[in-house]
């Protein structure tokens, strides 16, 4: 006689932690990142893949390693050195990617007008790696760019890099949470001397629209109205929960570098800063602290404000394309970090 043996259907899996339409922690540690907000917000997600034949005048490639980098590189004549942007995307140190369509629509742009080459980071992603682990991939990019420097032989992207980019110009760019990253890697980088990182030399840092924020809410936080799914008071709220230490809160140096928690401005070795700050952003208001006190501590500190605009409105490509504000302040935005690389 066979015995008929019944089998349970599989439980789900148990949410302990959600935001809204991007990101879902389970009580096992597993963590899911698709996508179930608005449909149309999809194709700004999609990945974009690398090609070696050139397109608008960029050609985009990826370099294996550690850690992963993505390199824009625009047509440039025999001999002629490209200023490097070392670049961090955002996702409030918890998603998005660095292949995603959002960056490539911007960086690309950016690589062709400044005629620069353009590295971007493949960040590892809290809560599975919490913060300093971003912090520790940003530093290990600059040495990845020293080591291709020194011991070509060493690194593969040094075949692609040695004999195009200008490795003592680097400029660090950041968008929202890598904003925050161009701070804290310019800083942790510059405890050391210029000689260690010869001749890889940090020239300026880009905070756009940085993730700089305190535990009480700002004016800005409090008046005005969020208007993307793509930044939201209660993002804002539970990405940083789940991506600075345990235990920390947004008073941290990572999100507050000019607040008490932090070490004092005035002895933080820093490059030359060009922070970008949008009128209509909710953390505007901290935006600004941030600039006010690194200048009061004497840092060399440019701000651009994009007006009528919020949150990283420069990576939406539909509303970059389409809406003619929008696209006016991208142009202004571009210019001006042209205009700064081309100062330092």
């Amino acid at each position: 006689m066979v015995t008929a043996i019944s089998s349970q259907p599989e439980q789900p899996k148990k949410i302990v932690d959600e935001v809204s339409g991007w990101l879902r922690v389970y009580e096992d540690g597993s963590v899911d990142r698709t996508w179930t907000g608005p449909p149309q917000a999809l194709p700004l997600m999609e990945p974009v893949p690398p090609y070696s034949t050139p397109h608008e005048g960029i050609t985009l490639h990826d370099l294996p390693g550690n850690p992963n980098l993505r390199l824009y590189l625009p047509e440039v004549p025999s001999g002629h050195l490209l200023p490097v942007f070392l670049h961090f995307q955002g996702g409030g140190f918890c998603i998005s990617h660095h292949s995603w369509l959002m960056y490539h629509q911007f960086y690309a742009r950016l690589a062709r007008t400044v005629q620069a080459a353009v590295i971007s980071v493949e960040l590892p992603l809290a809560p599975e790696h919490r913060l300093p682990a971003a912090v520790d991939a940003g530093v290990a990019a600059l040495h990845r760019l020293r080591t291709v420097v020194r011991s070509p032989a060493d690194d593969s992207a040094s075949e692609i890099l040695s004999d195009k980019v200008d490795f003592s110009r680097v400029f660090l760019i950041g968008d929202s949470s890598g904003g925050n990253l161009v701070h804290v890697v310019a800083a942790k980088a510059l405890e050391e001397t210029d000689e260690f990182w010869a001749p890889v030399k940090l020239a300026g840092g880009i905070p756009l629209h940085p993730g700089f924020v305190r535990s009480t809410r700002s004016k800005s936080e409090l008046e005005l109205k969020a208007d993307s799914v793509f930044f939201t008071l209660d993002m804002l709220d539970k990405f940083l929960a789940l991506g600075l230490p345990l235990g920390a809160t947004k008073d941290h140096p990572y999100t507050c570098p000019m607040g008490e928690m932090a070490p004092p401005l005035e002895k933080v070795r820093l490059p030359p800063f060009l922070v970008g700050v949008a009128e209509l952003d909710l953390i505007r208001d901290t935006n600004l602290e941030y600039c006010e006190a690194m200048k009061k501590a004497g840092k060399e500190v440019e701000v651009v404000v994009s007006c009528g605009v919020s949150h990283s409105f420069y990576l939406n490509k539909f509303a970059v394309d389409m809406d003619p504000t929008t696209g006016e302040r991208t142009q202004e935005l571009i210019i001006a970090i042209k205009n700064f690389v081309e100062r330092h």
